[in-house]
């Protein structure tokens, strides 16, 4: 057996310790101040998903399925799983979810699509981003609680904080991808009319680019939902919470309704959303 040489060992877990040691103590009160406003839009969120009446919300969502999906045999079967979740006693934890991935994928959004924006816009930007988004996708997930706890604590914010670094790869790499496939003979008969690059990026490239952007948005709800039970490792309450406790207490029933629920709330989430996708597709064809 031959050992590798412990004189060569790189110490790269102890810069990052250092790294993270010298923010905690520079720059805390920077990630105070974001943990508490963070914390109210939480909870602003929250209490408006908790204050529209169950029997509103159910048929709004029937509604945007039918919309979404022209099928009144799709919007009932997702109004009927929507009532499961209330059924099951999960209403307002479902809401507490909701509100965790909405401000999840909004932040998301609002960074990822100009990150993509200046991706497609710049190759050199695009070979720098490229490895960290790598990076950033093939994480194990549960890394990214260890920072998030040093830097917010235990609670909502470092849950939300997590779900963001998770979910945030597939709306900046759809959008990059979407804005470089548009043909550059469209690019170049909107310059030969004297189009200016800002008119250009908004008039020509988003909207031909936004199906795929649309699909970015999908993928990256579909990952902010799918950290909701390692989010609640670091106090966030929800239906993962439900579901760690009925794994630690081994309650095969509880468990198994939290899960259904977070299933529910998935494929409604993703069909509804695929299906605006697809329709932007079909109406950026018919255009083109």
């Amino acid at each position: 057996m031959f050992p590798f040489p412990e004189a060569i060992r790189i110490p790269v877990g102890d810069w990052v310790d250092a790294a993270m040691a010298w923010v905690l103590q520079n720059l805390s009160w920077l990630f105070d101040f974001i943990g508490a406003v963070g914390l109210q839009i939480l909870l602003a969120v929250e209490a408006v998903l908790v204050f529209i009446p169950w029997f509103v919300v159910i048929p709004l969502v029937g509604f945007a399925a039918w919309r979404a999906l022209n099928s009144v045999r799709a919007s009932v079967v997702m109004m009927l799983m929507l009532f499961m979740v209330g059924a099951f006693g999960y209403w307002q934890l479902a809401m507490n979810t909701l509100s965790v991935v909405i401000v999840s994928v909004f932040v998301s959004i609002l960074v990822g699509i100009p990150i993509g924006i200046v991706m497609a816009r710049s190759d050199r930007t695009e070979a720098i981003l490229k490895p960290i988004l790598d990076a950033m996708q093939t994480m194990p997930t549960f890394v990214y609680l260890i920072p998030a706890l040093m830097l917010f604590g235990l609670g909502r914010v470092p849950a939300t904080f997590a779900t963001i670094i998770y979910a945030i790869p597939p709306v900046i790499r759809l959008t990059n991808v979407g804005i470089r496939e548009v043909a550059p003979d469209v690019v170049e008969a909107a310059k030969a009319f004297g189009s200016s690059g800002r008119e250009i990026l908004f008039d020509v490239q988003l909207p031909l680019a936004r199906p795929s952007i649309m699909v970015g948005i999908n993928q990256t709800t579909m990952m902010a939902l799918a950290m909701v039970v390692i989010g609640s490792m670091i106090g966030n309450r929800g239906l993962g919470m439900e579901v760690l406790l009925a794994i630690n207490r081994v309650e095969i029933g509880k468990g198994f309704e939290a899960g259904v629920s977070i299933v529910f709330l998935a494929i409604i989430i993703d069909r509804i959303t695929h299906s605006f996708a697809r329709n932007a597709y079909q109406e950026s064809r018919e255009a083109g």
